[in-house]
């Protein structure tokens, strides 16, 4: 399926409001599928139900009977939109293969080794344990494009989805994966150097009460680590609950209780991660990518010789990397950009400040248990303790970041007082930093970004632009 080129960012960039006009609408599917309050619209049982029979009719085209591989997180309500979605597989006829909770990654594996022709995730990734999403994978392991989500909304209320309701032999079948976890935890493994054990490291793995509880800590313990593993006593309604890559304190106090060499916090769904140093301090996705990076460099692994980022990451990663000649491509925010602009390059490593890293050589998404093996090989080859090595690999150049929230959105090129305190604030700043201003994707909340050499002339200029907001909205 083809994909429409999104246009790359400068490096001082500010977001419209707007989509570009090639950009298709959709309504229920935002940056990352769906995703909502457990029964309430737009998460509810007749809008997942909707999207399966959807899914399943999109897949068959061919006039095959779609398989369609459905997987999920520990969220209470996810028998509910997991049964609910599996009956409008069937109702299509289609054939519906269930691995219960695993990760987000996981599943994107599973369809493609299991050449089958769809995916769903049912989770809401790092969001409370009420809320619920929907998110989709194409037969290549990669999540939908926007074109192929904006059909599938529109499929929903076509009427020849009802008229193509199977009966008596026609109706499909679902049926579980035993032996889901062990297919996952075989590939994970299989991306750690070989030549390479764990014999010795002490690892903390937090995993958030979500879908890696299981699959986490054997990953670790099958390849000889001492693990430590908190966060995996899921009961419905604690996932993310004061653990996890959002509560990273929750690791590092275990990581310093005992001795560990590196703490490795997951999100809900596992598809990104918070890693903290053997003194408790958390190391963010853009040192990560720093590090890993430099260790591409070295072993001249690295495409093209360019990480893909966003335009939130720190001016400290794009200086760390010309340092060593090589070069950022920044993208608009959601690993999915950051997921289309490598695969349209020719790159093979990028990611997020949030801890979202994809390593396209060994999968089509982000996973937070893949880009762990990748730290502690660097770790266990470099024989130096993580805050050394982090320490080495950026000089993070001070950030602040100001949300304001505003009663409605307005396109910021009409916004004028905003537009001269971000030209101020440019000017002052000169080459030595960075302005970035952009509408969250979700809510009438505006983001300001500041990047420069001095904590307090940057939190001026940002509170300056978020005043100037305030007044032209």
């Amino acid at each position: 399926m083809t994909r429409t080129k999104k246009p790359t960012l400068p490096e001082t960039a500010r977001e419209s409001i707007a989509p570009p006009a090639h950009k298709p609408i959709r309504r229920l599917f935002g940056t990352d599928g769906i995703r909502g309050v457990a029964n309430e619209h737009p998460m509810t049982p007749e809008i997942a139900m909707k999207v399966g029979s959807a899914v399943t009719w999109w897949a068959s085209r061919g006039g095959r009977t779609a398989r369609v591989v459905v997987g999920k997180d520990t969220r209470l309500s996810g028998y509910l939109f997991e049964t609910a979605f599996a009956a409008g597989v069937c109702a299509q006829g289609g054939r519906v293969l269930l691995t219960g909770p695993l990760p987000t990654p996981a599943i994107a594996y599973i369809v493609q080794s299991m050449r089958a022709d769809a995916g769903v995730v049912i989770s809401a990734s790092h969001n409370p344990y009420m809320d619920n999403g929907i998110k989709l994978f194409g037969s290549d392991g990669f999540k939908l494009p926007d074109e192929a989500e904006a059909e599938i909304e529109s499929l929903m209320e076509d009427p020849r989805l009802t008229h193509a309701r199977k009966r008596e032999g026609g109706v499909g079948r679902a049926q579980k994966i035993e032996d889901s976890r062990g297919r996952y935890v075989t590939f994970v493994k299989s991306t750690f150097p070989k030549s390479l054990r764990l014999d010795g490291v002490r690892v903390v793995v937090d995993g958030a009460h979500g879908a890696a509880f299981r699959v986490a800590p054997a990953v670790f313990e099958e390849l000889g680590a001492t693990v430590t593993a908190i966060g995996v006593k899921p009961n419905g309604k604690n996932i993310n609950d004061n653990v996890g890559a959002l509560h990273p304190e929750h690791v590092a106090r275990y990581v310093k209780e005992k001795g560990a060499d590196i703490g490795i916090a997951l999100d809900g769904d596992a598809d990104r991660l918070i890693v903290v140093d053997e003194r408790g301090e958390v190391v963010d996705g853009d040192v990560i990518m720093a590090l890993v990076a430099e260790r591409m460099i070295a072993d001249r692994t690295l495409a093209k010789n360019t990480v893909v980022a966003t335009v939130m990451s720190n001016l400290g990663l794009e200086r760390a990397l010309q340092g060593r000649g090589a070069k950022m491509l920044r993208t608009a925010v959601g690993d999915r950009y950051v997921v289309e602009a490598m695969r349209e390059g020719g790159f093979n490593f990028g990611g997020e400040q949030s801890g979202h890293l994809v390593f396209l050589d060994h999968a089509t998404t982000g996973d937070g248990l893949i880009a762990a093996l990748q730290v502690v090989a660097i770790l266990v080859r470099e024989s130096r303790p993580l805050s050394e090595l982090a320490a080495r690999a950026m000089t993070r150049v001070p950030q602040v970041l100001v949300n304001v929230k505003l009663p409605s959105r307005k396109d910021l090129v009409e916004m004028a007082q905003t537009q001269k305190a971000i030209r101020d604030g440019e000017k002052k700043l000169g080459k030595e930093g960075r302005v970035l201003v952009r509408w969250s994707g979700t809510e009438p909340k505006l983001r300001v970004m500041v990047e420069g050499p001095r904590e307090d002339t940057i939190q001026r200029i940002a509170d300056t632009i978020a005043e100037a907001a305030k007044r032209d909205v």
